[in-house]
């Protein structure tokens, strides 16, 4: 019998340690990174790794990124690992990628996708001013180039990033103009006995707030900001009768899994109201409603970078269950035993910082929801009373939010929530955006080119 094909994408925490299981079974699985070097948007690696050490890059999760990363060093020469490959298409079998100037295809027995996350992004008036940015987009410009969105920057949003993000800024030197949390006290006091589910990781939190307190930056609760606003020397973040003068603005209202290939792929995906996004379905153990398909990681659903290490591993059990091989079943329960308390404390976490999905309610006309397209929740509204779209793709079609180059990435849970509150439906009754390829857009020119180590997508490509 022919070996498997099976394909992993993402090189984060849960594709790292996939690939380390199924290595270590004597198999040889593909692995798919769209970044240069693993370690995904966590434990995301500079040009140079060895310019700054792992603990100013990484802070608390140093040792944590070293350990992920070692691994790789160690299982690299066992498996098949394509950097700079965009996956862009799953059909058929086969994944389809740009690489190296051009696009192919890989066929695949088993795909194990570990897409990760993106910011969930809630629209005000001027987040789309320069020097507004996601909090990932912040992370990033401070890992990967060491460098600051800002010499004074607020932060706006939710979630236990807010403050990651915001302590990482005021230690690398930045001025931090203030933290505004929408997430209430009495929501986080209420919630906070499901934090013992990971006392460690709590600690941890609660001593990121105290930090930025120590240093006299303003953290103010339960507020959402009316506007960002350009002004003379830069920008200011209005909230009531107060303006936070600052020069960068990092904006992140939590995670959204990232579910368009998992679509593609044929996998439904559910609607979670806790986190008000759509993630695909799937068992604890990563296994999906299609054949050979398994999903991992926060691409499965929020749970944080150490929950994706145990998805990771998890998904590879049990792809190896379905090739027939042995499996130690007392470490596919202590797996399952871990994901278990990272859920109970992600039902906290959402607990005490839920998405205020109902602010966008009371944005006014102006507000941009899809900035690819420039669509305002003036231009939602009208479509609404005049085509009554009974689902986000009717109000795609009719209306364009979410026909951009991020295809609803950044939009579609939005536009779903303003749809919602105008119609009276439930956004799990709007249903989420079907995934278009290509999921990302390509150069035209690598259309003709046959990428490295593929098969032509066409056999004309090939000539």
């Amino acid at each position: 019998m022919s070996a498997p094909a099976i394909v992993i994408v993402g090189a984060g925490p849960a594709g790292v340690r996939a690939a380390e299981v199924l290595a270590g079974a004597g198999l040889r699985p593909i692995l798919l990174d769209e970044g240069d070097r693993c370690g995904g948007q966590i434990y995301r690696q500079p040009p140079d790794p060895r310019k700054r050490p792992y603990a100013k890059l990484y802070g608390t999760e140093a040792e944590r990124a070293r350990a992920l990363h070692e691994t790789f060093s160690r299982i690299a020469p066992e498996i098949d690992y394509r950097p700079r490959t965009l996956v862009w298409d799953v059909a058929g079998g086969q994944v389809m990628v740009h690489a190296g100037g051009g696009v192919g295809r890989i066929p695949y027995s088993h795909l194990l996708l570990a897409t990760g996350a993106t910011d969930r992004t809630l629209p005000l008036p001027g987040w789309t001013l320069p020097g507004v940015y996601t909090l990932g987009g912040a992370q990033i410009a401070l890992k990967a180039q060491d460098c600051l969105i800002g010499k004074r920057v607020a932060f706006v949003g939710t979630g236990p990033l807010l403050y990651l993000v915001a302590v990482q800024y005021a230690r690398a030197g930045a001025e931090v103009a203030a933290v505004i949390d929408s997430g209430t006290r009495a929501a986080q006091v209420a919630n906070a006995l499901g934090l013992l589910a990971q006392p460690k990781v709590a600690l941890r939190g609660l001593g990121f707030v105290a930090e930025l307190k120590r240093r006299g930056v303003p953290v103010l609760k339960g507020a959402i900001p009316e506007a960002i606003e350009q002004t003379a020397d830069g920008l200011a973040v209005k909230l009531g009768a107060r303006r936070f003068a600052c020069d960068a603005v990092g904006l992140g209202y939590g995670l959204r899994a990232e579910t368009q290939l998992a679509d593609l792929a044929g996998v439904p995906r559910r609607f979670d109201a806790a986190q008000q996004t759509w993630v695909p379905e799937s068992g604890a153990d990563g296994r999906t409603p299609a054949a050979g398909v398994y999903v991992a990681g926060d691409g499965a659903g929020i749970l944080g970078a150490d929950a994706a290490e145990l998805r990771g591993a998890r998904a590879a059990f049990a792809l190896l269950e379905d090739l027939g091989k042995p499996v130690d079943a007392a470490k596919t329960k202590t797996l399952e035993a871990g994901i278990a308390r990272w859920a109970r404390f992600r039902a906290a976490i959402d607990g005490m910082f839920p998405v205020p999905a109902a602010a966008l309610a009371a944005l006014p006309d102006d507000a941009v929801v899809c900035r690819c397209e420039r669509i305002t929740v003036a231009d939602i509204r009208r479509v609404a009373a005049l085509a009554k779209p009974e689902d986000v793709n009717r109000l795609k079609a009719f209306g364009r939010a979410g026909m951009g180059r991020c295809q609803g990435r950044f939009c579609g849970e939005n536009a779903q929530a303003i749809l919602a509150a105008i119609t009276g439906a439930a956004p799990s009754a709007l249903g989420a955006h079907r995934a278009q390829a290509p999921i990302k857009p390509i150069p035209l020119d690598d259309m003709t080119r046959v990428a490295p180590n593929t098969d032509p997508i066409v056999e004309e490509a090939a000539q």
